[in-house]
């Protein structure tokens, strides 16, 4: 019989110990506990239910018996789906009934009708799916729609969605045939031209709001609203958004008074607002409230309103709230908090007596408990999709509202990548508490006391007692902190005040326009660098690197197995003081790295020490270390989002190899929720590179450093050109395929790698480029990633260093060097690693064994064979 096998509670107890202390259970319920996992019972059904809320969108969890105590019940929760990240999207597409079932619990398949209702449209979604090839036939139907309700011509037009290029909106002459319009969609259409579209819109002089949402030329940038506005001076919604000539108009239509089936007319009512009770101006870009139309007099029966998400400045913040209490009849109000209202809720409160809710919260309660709950203040971020999406698409996005994470461990290693879960229906519906009533905590049983055996579950328990009718809520960020970024972490689930984070970004973007602006540090080359000091016999070489014992042969240098006796240490180990102290290394002997080098060759470090140094140099992507700004970059990625401008990131570790836990998303909750798995780096993708046969490339170079002070840099004549496997595509399923978006290949996978002269051949017959014009680019980017250490951490200088580097560089689509990483390579002798022979620029053939020979001879020797100065 295994005697690692459960058999009792205290076999039970020995074989989880660490499990148990790590999950947080009371040891009252280990018992329990032991028991309903031994009879694999699952009794949540006889204590809660699951109900829908928000519409049908989310789901809660109601305590339906009379009472729990705490402490007093621990449930089993099943894991509805478990898989490594990089799988999800397959298992979705594979696994029978799982994106159906993953898509029920997740609530994104509630438009989705019975086979009937699809099979038997109704004819006017015919028409709506079929006839959008005939876009007059439309317009005209329009026209004659508003001439049977008596009115002269069309005032409100809609045409989303119907493929209108540029050349079809200059036939379609609207202007003549609807010169009196008051409102105008071209939603999602074709339209690229800017000039062509500014000429087009602003005929119609009586134009009050214009949507030109999700076409491409809202993403080319330019002044297009600038040209609009000054043309149209009367227009006061453009792209959902309020201009600054704002006025009755605009607050009716987002009170619902105007609209398609009440497009308005030339001449207001006398009171157009005066029964409006209540007005969402959420996420509108007001800047500020105070005008004519937004008044007590004009809306006297005003009851709610709310204005999150709007930028309100801060100047004209007195005078608001000083209108706002002109509106006695106000009960009800929505705004961001932290925001420019004040500070908290109950400062809001007591600016605004007559208040009754504030973000849903009663005032009454936010008074006496003296502070905002958080969780009650900000609305859920619900998850969004299209009618034609498939549902393992829907599933992909929604997904990180209800993902957890855990990371397998044995006594010999831990994964390199984590593994993510879904809890079952009932553990799934468990919403976010700042004051939780339940606690939920994932455990691995082992029955047979071995990790093969392992059954994950979440253990759910009362922290608190409740009571029937209670809902059952968790803490999403257990543990965390506001050192540890909470109220930012919280935007993965909830709408945060966007204009806090803005102000964030505006702040840092501000900091690094003025390193960006400071007059760049000139570090000069020494001319001669200091020798080893010889008596004319080989130098002692002490390394741990196969690859150096095995191929450097130069006589100049003699391997040797003992540390202390060596002249040179060429180690893959980091030296501090600590092993220079256990292994006898003194400050005589040359070491193949530097002090602090890890400003360098880790990426947090590398992102820190290039912004202190140049702020936002052109050759390096926006970059964030999310441990310590990731309200900067929750700012960029909202200012990105309102700008209509590529929003893809990719996610690094700090510090891990081989491109392990890096992902490629475009999706905000994603990437604050991979911050779980480990310290990050969250850095703008480059969603255009220049490609090499339609595949993705970067080019590994090699940099030799003899000395960072004064700084003298050698850049290896040859560099490894390493490809994707995969056409390159933006497609959103391919973001989960390695092979597409990744290069580092030679670690299970096909390897695609070119040498030096082929590539660079082929790379300008392809482009039509000259390879030099971009090689000096790259020379003088990697010149200005070693000043940027010495300018930002002088202490790098050591006369007994010499080292060795890796400088992993991509190409956009302008041909313009961007930055990867820098990484520490004492072996990266990828000539010997592949067994493939390198050729350098000039043309000369170096087997992979004289690669160390040469390294050797310009570190050590002041040789610059095969090598060129930077």
């Amino acid at each position: 019989m295994d005697s690692n096998k459960i058999r009792n509670f205290e076999d039970f107890v020995k074989v989880h110990a660490l499990l148990l202390a790590a999950s947080g259970i009371p040891s009252s319920l280990h018992q329990q506990l032991f028991q309903k996992l031994s009879s694999d019972t699952f009794d949540g059904g006889d204590f809660f239910q699951v109900e829908p809320c928000e519409n049908g969108r989310q789901r809660r969890l109601i305590f339906t018996s009379d009472s729990m105590e705490k402490e007093s019940q621990i449930i089993l929760i099943d894991h509805a789906w478990t898989f490594r990240l990089s799988d999800s999207l397959k298992q979705l597409q594979e696994v029978p009934g799982l994106a159906q079932r993953m898509a029920s619990l997740m609530c994104v398949d509630i438009d989705l009708t019975s086979d009937a209702e699809e099979s038997d449209p109704e004819p006017s979604v015919l028409h709506e799916n079929n006839a959008k090839c005939n876009v007059v036939e439309i317009v005209e139907s329009e026209i004659r729609k508003a001439q049977e309700k008596g009115d002269d011509a069309a005032m409100w037009l809609e045409l989303e969605e119907l493929d209108i290029d540029d050349a079809m909106l200059l036939s379609l002459d609207l202007s003549s045939k609807v010169p009196n319009l008051f409102a105008l969609s071209l939603s999602g259409n074709k339209l690229q031209n800017e000039e062509t579209v500014v000429r087009e819109v602003t005929k119609f002089k009586h134009l009050t709001a214009l949507w030109l949402n999700e076409n491409p030329v809202i993403q080319n940038g330019g002044n297009m609203a600038y040209a609009i506005l000054q043309r149209l001076p009367k227009l006061e919604i453009y792209n959902s958004h309020f201009t600054s000539n704002f006025g009755e108009y605009a607050l009716g239509f987002c009170g619902g008074i105007y609209g398609k089936e009440n497009p308005g007319c030339f001449h207001y009512t006398t009171h157009p607002l005066q029964n409006l009770t209540s007005l969402d101006l959420s996420n509108r870009c007001i800047h500020s409230l105070i005008n004519k139309a937004f008044s007590p007099v004009k809306m006297p029966s005003l009851q709610y309103l709310n204005l999150r998400g709007n930028p309100l400045e801060q100047s004209s913040i007195g005078d608001l709230l000083k209108l706002l209490k002109g509106f006695t009849s106000l009960l009800a109000l929505e705004v961001d908090i932290p925001g420019p209202l004040g500070e908290s809720a109950v400062e809001i409160i007591e600016s605004l007596p007559n208040l009754s809710l504030l973000n849903g919260v009663s005032a009454s309660k936010i008074l006496e408990t003296g502070k905002h709950v958080i969780d009650s203040m900000l609305q859920p971020r619900l998850p969004e999709w299209t009618t034609d999406e498939p549902l393992a698409d829907r599933v992909i996005s929604a997904m990180w509202l209800y993902l957890m994470t855990y990371r397998l461990a044995d006594e010999e290693k831990i994964d390199e990548t984590s593994v993510w879960y879904v809890m079952d229906e009932l553990g799934s519906a468990l919403r976010h508490s700042d004051e939780p009533n339940f606690r939920v905590s994932p455990f691995l049983f082992m029955p047979e006391g071995k990790l093969a055996s392992a059954v994950s579950y979440s253990l759910l328990w009362p922290t608190q007692n409740v009571y029937k009718g209670d809902e059952c809520t968790r803490d999403f960020l257990l543990g965390i902190k506001e050192d540890k970024q909470r109220s930012a972490r919280l935007t993965a689930w909830f709408h945060t005040p966007q204009n806090y984070f803005i102000h964030e970004y505006e702040k840092y973007c501000q900091k690094l326009h003025l390193k960006s602006s400071a007059s760049p540090c000139i570090i000069k080359s020494s001319t001669a660098t200091k020798l080893l000091e010889s008596d004319g016999s080989p130098l002692r070489v002490y390394t741990d690197i196969p690859q150096v014992e095995e191929f450097l042969t130069r006589p100049e240098f003699f391997i040797t197995t003992d540390s202390k006796d060596a002249d040179i240490i060429w180690t893959s180990i980091q030296v501090d003081e600590e092993v220079k102290k256990a292994t006898g290394i003194t400050d005589h002997q040359y070491i193949n790295q530097f002090p602090f080098e890890a400003c360098l060759v880790m990426k947090h470090h590398l992102a820190e020490t290039v912004q202190k140094a140049y702020g936002s140099p052109e050759w390096f992507q926006p970059t964030y270390n999310l441990e310590t700004q990731l309200s900067e970059f929750i700012g960029d990625y909202f200012v990105r989002k309102r700008n209509g401008l590529d929003n893809l990131w990719i996610l690094k570790p700090w510090n891990m190899a081989r491109t392990i836990d890096t992902t490629v998303t475009g999706d905000l909750s994603a990437i604050i929720r991979l911050m779980e798995t480990g310290p990050k780096i969250c850095q703008k993708y480059i969603e255009r590179p220049a490609l090499f046969r339609g595949k993705k490339f970067d080019l590994r170079y090699i940099v030799l450093v003899r000395s960072m002070h004064p700084l003298e840099l050698f850049l290896s004549d040859v560099f490894w050109a390493r490809l994707a496997n995969n056409t390159y595509t933006l497609d959103k399923s391919s973001l989960f395929e390695y092979e597409t978006h990744f290069t580092v290949m030679n670690y299970g996978r096909k390897l695609n790698h070119m040498n030096t002269p082929e590539f660079v051949m082929e790379f300008e017959k392809e482009h039509q480029v000259k390879w030099m014009n971009i090689h000096q680019k790259i020379r003088n980017m990697i010149r200005s990633v070693f000043e940027s250490a010495v300018i930002v951490h002088p202490e790098m200088r050591s006369s007994t260093a010499k080292a060795m580097y890796g400088v992993d560089v991509m190409l956009d689509s302008s041909f313009e060097p961007k930055l990867l990483e820098v990484t520490y390579c004492p072996d990266c002798g990828r000539a010997c690693k592949y067994d493939t022979k390198a050729i350098v620029g000039s043309g000369e053939i170096v087997e992979g064994r004289d690669f160390f020979n040469y390294v050797f001879g310009c570190l050590f020797l002041n040789e610059t064979t095969n090598v060129t100065p930077l």
